[in-house]
């Protein structure tokens, strides 16, 4: 009985084995470059490297397939398609074992056959060399800055890594591997490793830029804050409250305004800082006697840059809340004041009403004497014409009898019709 599979158990599957190490010998060189990439530009540059793959008579990388490796003469070129970024890196035999040759010369080196996909971040020239009396080769640490030199072992001591996190004079952060006793896969996996320590580093101080633009903004806030929780205190009526919580909106809208602007790059900036730690601790590294290790250095160098946009962050997402909550208040005190200013103004309408009552009922009784003087007036005139045609009837005395009952007949009129048009549906 053929079983049904999960539509994406494949992709799960093959995604613990998308990036494994390549076994590597000594001596190598690597040229590495991370550019970034968007959606356009990385589907762009998978189809470049499809045309230049395809122009050397080699396949090019699956659809959708996340990573590629090709075989050229005299170099293997290994390409990976990251979320924001996108890497080359070209790995060259070296007989000769002699590190940072001019060769290939400038940042373009390797990448003048490809089309660039897109504003160069990271650039490494890593060698992978002997060690030379348990050590690295005088000629490859001359080259480095002494004042940021960080030297350590790794690999439980089978290598020595050596950098000075600085760009060379062609643009390359320069990186040494001395191989004491490192196996091949061994081997390429500390490289895949550094190169990945120096990559994410560099991805992780994207957000030091941002924090540093944000700062400013977010003190100054900080600042006009207290002063408005003051003022709140002492504030009274709509007009006033209105007012503060219109500021109070205006703060928080410039403070939202920059946190969404710059919650991608620090959601990133903690990702790749987690990836460098990992990636150290993974190499096995411990410091040379006298040598700063990668791990001090980057903790005083680097790690001073991850933690002011962690603080940043958390400055913004206090500050929010903050605000947040005296808007809250503000705007339960504004809500207040128009309930106050509803109810009084129902209080004035419920007046009106009542003074409009009154004086209905004083039409009303007005209107009864009055139609009471003009029917009592006709009943009067109908009486003296019966006088005079002789009929036995006194105008006066029946005028004084119809008076009452045209009274009541004239009021009970009224009340029926009032009745009338106060029922519901009534016209």
């Amino acid at each position: 009985m053929r079983l049904d599979e999960h539509p994406l158990r494949a992709r799960v599957l093959a995604e613990v084995h998308a990036r494994p190490f390549t076994p590597v010998t000594t001596p190598r060189r690597f040229l590495h470059y991370a550019f970034l990439t968007d959606g356009d530009a990385a589907a762009a540059d998978r189809d470049a490297l499809e045309a230049y793959c395809t122009g050397l008579g080699h396949p090019g990388p699956m659809p959708g397939a996340k990573q590629h490796r090709v075989v050229f003469s005299g170099a293997v070129l290994r390409w990976e398609s990251h979320s924001e970024f996108t890497t080359y890196t070209w790995e060259f035999g070296d007989a000769q074992g002699h590190a940072f040759q001019p060769q290939p010369d400038g940042l373009e080196g390797a990448m003048a056959e490809v089309v660039q996909p897109g504003p160069l971040l990271v650039a490494v020239d890593l060698h992978l060399l002997p060690a030379v009396q348990d050590g690295l080769p005088s000629d490859a640490v001359s080259g480095f800055n002494a004042a940021s030199l960080a030297m350590a072992e790794a690999e439980g001591g089978a290598a020595v890594i050596a950098t000075d996190f600085q760009p060379d004079p062609h643009g390359y952060v320069r990186i040494v591997v001395a191989d004491r006793r490192l196996s091949r896969l061994g081997a390429g996996s500390l490289v895949q490793r550094l190169l990945e320590i120096e990559t994410y580093r560099t991805l992780a101080l994207l957000g030091l830029p941002e924090a540093q633009a944000l700062g400013p903004t977010i003190r100054r806030i900080e600042t006009a804050l207290p002063p408005l929780m003051e003022a709140m205190r002492a504030s009274e009526g709509f007009a006033a409250n209105h007012a503060l919580l219109d500021e109070l909106i205006g703060l928080a809208a410039e403070l939202e305004a920059g946190a969404s602007r710059a919650m991608y790059r620090f959601g990133a900036t903690r990702a790749y800082d987690e990836l460098v730690r990992l990636r150290l601790s993974s190499s096995g590294e411990h410091a040379l006697p006298g040598q700063t290790s990668w791990s001090v250095f980057l903790a005083r160098r680097y790690n001073p840059a991850i933690r002011t946009c962690t603080t940043i962050a958390e400055r913004q997402d206090l500050l929010s809340r903050k605000l947040a909550r005296a808007a809250q208040m503000l705007r339960t005190r504004v809500d207040i004041e128009l309930e106050r200013q509803n109810q009084a103004q129902l209080q004035s309408m419920n007046d009106r009403v009542r003074l409009q009552l009154r004086l209905q009922q004083t039409v009303e009784g007005l209107s009864v004497a009055a139609i009471t003087y003009y029917v009592a007036s006709l009943v009067h005139h109908v009486l003296e014409g019966a006088h005079h045609a002789g009929l036995p009837v006194d105008p006066t005395v029946g005028t004084a009898v119809a008076v009452p009952l045209v009274l009541v007949g004239v009021w009970w009129t009224v009340r029926r019709i009032r009745r009338m048009h106060a029922e519901p549906g009534g016209h």
